[in-house]
């Protein structure tokens, strides 16, 4: 428990002295997120916060990979890649980037992470897969930050999931991974100081693929979808509402407002909109844990469950609004 507490305690308070220090930056550089019609915010606060969670992630990344009695492919890969995630997204902080210029670097970044997991398993169909997998989780990740403390929260609701899930080195990679954002959240939730950035959503999105990756490789196939569980509240809204643009012909990729969250968040403010995510997420959690010795199908049930009912509210709430 020791060794736990120091792990967690040191993490959290250098991410919390980090975020103090990208404030100060963000304000002296005029790094600021104006309100507007596309915007769920009403005061104008600076951005890039997120990168205090970033460096406390690949600072635990770098010394558990040299702690580790043999270097693993998926390290070799995911460690620059959170790097080139965080770097495409620190830029475009400062100066605004062609979508698909972001698009091609995080692509570039989730390709490092799939040859690693090739590497590592010896099986090219979880490398396809941890591939979407971070190219979808980076991109959702940015999708839903915007609202106080509603990335970072479900992003630690994730990491405790996951690291009940891993063991070893990864195991305490996802315990650095809440320390990050536990450090950060009192700066953004209940009321925002600072936002994550993009330099934060797309590296939490990147580092929640990894550590999926991590347990893609070492659990068994049966235990797959209890992965899925923690990002049940993101995948469902980021999901049917993208779709919802495509299916409209609507420029899906830029700033909008017709998440679930952010119309919620219009209606009940944003502390009560992240709390029932939150408590949503806390139920994925429980189920993980509960089924993560399962050697049944109750895992593959429990996903479908899950994620029918996260689609019935959210249809449900969307027409109970519109009408």
């Amino acid at each position: 428990m020791g060794d736990l507490f120091v792990w967690l305690a040191l993490p959290a308070l250098g991410a919390a002295i980090a975020t103090w220090w990208a404030r100060r930056y963000a304000l002296r550089g005029n790094l600021m997120d104006q309100p507007g019609e596309r915007r769920s915010h009403a005061v104008a606060t600076p951005r890039g916060g997120g990168i205090a969670i970033v460096l406390v992630v690949f600072a635990a990344g770098v010394y558990l990979a040299w702690q580790s009695a043999s270097l693993g492919a998926l390290w070799i890969g995911f460690l620059p890649g959170l790097l080139i995630v965080a770097g495409i997204g620190w830029w475009d902080d400062h100066r605004p980037l062609s979508p698909w210029l972001r698009l091609a670097v995080q692509a570039i970044a989730a390709a490092m992470l799939a040859v690693g997991v090739a590497w590592q398993s010896g099986h090219w169909l979880p490398a396809v897969i941890v591939f979407g997998s971070a190219m979808v989780l980076v991109n959702v990740w940015n999708f839903m930050d915007g609202i106080n403390g509603l990335a970072t929260s479900q992003a630690a609701i994730a990491a405790v999931a996951y690291a009940g899930l891993l063991a070893g080195e990864w195991r305490w990679l996802a315990l650095a991974l809440l320390a990050g954002c536990l450090g950060f959240l009192p700066f953004n939730f209940p009321s925002a100081r600072i936002f994550l950035g993009d330099v934060g959503s797309g590296a939490l999105g990147y580092a929640l693929a990894g550590l999926a990756a991590a347990a893609l490789i070492a659990l068994p196939p049966v235990s797959a979808p209890l992965l899925l569980l923690p990002l049940c509240a993101f995948l469902v809204d980021a999901g049917f509402t993208l779709m919802g643009r495509m299916l409209r012909g609507e420029r899906w990729w830029t700033p909008h407002v017709g998440h679930l969250y952010q119309q919620a968040a219009r209606r009940y403010g944003h502390t009560a909109v992240t709390t029932v995510y939150m408590a949503f997420g806390g139920v994925s959690l429980l189920l993980s844990y509960a089924l993560s010795g399962s050697v049944t199908s109750a895992p593959v049930l429990a996903f479908i469950m899950l994620y029918a009912l996260g689609g019935a509210l959210w249809f449900s709430l969307r027409r109970g609004w519109r009408d």
